[in-house]
């Protein structure tokens, strides 16, 4: 009986290196209903919360991020070289036709492994500045699919580089306002203000907001407000609303986040490269706040994509909650007080989204993988 073809992503850590993943392999199974999936992940909680509801096989590594201070080195080589040899052992008994890397520390042993063992690797790079971890592992695939065509030169000595967009799982382009409001308790009625920290919250982007409570409470008769605060932030921000915004709908996490967007006329967001494509997809302006700690700041590169398109307004995480505010306000205000503006900015969203994404890469792989 001859084996099932299989396809491996590598990768997780956070809902930016898994939702690009997920949507490929939803296109993948779409084109080869006959395709295993095969996810390695890290051993963090959000992985399987993120994956479960696929029912797709996933293998928590014990690989750990790399750390510059010496005295964490023998640990990390530790994990490192137990990742790499399980893996190998996996891909030799179960050999895919690809392994793709999503980006962060959990991508490297089974791309590692992989090349190695002759099986062809891809690397997904949302990012307009590449992370570490794919700059690390350019030297050992054969394609790189990038969200936009100012990365393709940092990757020049990979075969195969191509602009294809950021993969969008499939559930954001089949939904509809009404529903959505309906899924998440909004008024169809009012336009929705959505903020998400992604997957996990932002504090500093929950601290601004709360301090921005009363702003918003002069407008609860045109707007309403979504926030996804994170599991860490939930109650304070949920006690912060609840005078001043009672009808504030605040959720730590929801598995319904094309519903959320699709339901927004204006997201209040960080600049991770998969939010930002799903948010120019459906075509969605925004007022984001790169995350202030990455050493090589590629939040900013990529909201700065969006702003000078006239898509979003980008400002700078200053950390300090009044700080943040203060700066937020005349903007944020301003926005939703033009629905001439949001309309503008919406269509310059949607000119930059690339909904086919999943699919041509979803293409490209089963090609690499000898299965076309």
């Amino acid at each position: 009986m001859p084996e099932p073809a299989r396809i491996a992503f590598a990768g997780g850590g956070t809902g930016g290196h898994l939702f690009p993943a997920v949507a490929t392999a939803e296109a993948l199974i779409r084109l080869r209903p006959d395709l295993q999936i095969e996810f390695f992940v890290t051993d963090r909680p959000i992985d399987g919360q993120i994956l479960a509801p696929y029912g797709w096989r996933w293998i928590a590594q014990a690989v750990r991020p790399f750390s510059t201070r010496p005295w964490h080195w023998p640990s990390f080589w530790l994990c490192w070289r137990r990742a790499v040899r399980e893996a190998r052992q996996r891909l030799m008994r179960e050999r895919p036709g690809v392994v793709v890397g999503t980006g962060g520390y959990a991508a490297g042993p089974p791309i590692h492994a992989a090349h190695e063992l002759g099986i062809p690797t891809a690397l997904l790079n949302p990012d307009l500045k590449p992370g570490r971890a794919n700059r690390h592992l350019a030297s050992k695939v054969e394609a790189v699919f990038c969200q936009w065509e100012g990365s393709a030169r940092s990757f020049p000595h990979v075969p195969f580089v191509v602009a294809t967009g950021c993969p969008v799982r499939g559930s954001f382009l089949g939904v509809d306002r009404a529903s959505a409001c309906d899924r998440l308790g909004l008024d169809p009625g009012k336009r929705t203000l959505l903020v998400t920290g992604a997957s996990q919250g932002a504090r500093t982007i929950n601290e601004a907001m709360m301090e921005l409570a009363g702003d918003l409470a002069g407008l609860q008769d045109r707007w309403q407000v979504l926030h996804l605060s994170g599991s860490l932030d939930h109650e304070q921000v949920r006690s912060a609303y609840a005078a001043r915004l009672p009808g504030a709908v605040v959720l730590p996490f929801t598995e319904h986040m094309a519903e959320a967007v699709v339901a927004s006329d204006l997201v209040v967001s960080r600049a991770g490269a998969s939010t930002l494509a799903e948010l120019t997809a459906v075509g969605r302006p925004s007022v984001l706040l790169p995350y202030p700690y990455h050493r090589d700041m590629h939040q900013a590169a990529n909201a700065a994509v969006l702003a000078e398109a006239g898509a979003a307004i980008a400002l700078e995480d200053r950390i300090e909650p009044k700080v943040n505010a203060s700066q937020m306000r005349g903007p944020l205000i301003e926005a939703m007080g033009y629905p001439e503006r949001l309309g503008r900015m919406a269509e310059a969203a949607k000119g930059l989204g690339r909904p086919d994404a999943a699919e041509t890469v979803a293409r490209r792989l089963i090609e690499m993988a000898g299965l076309a």
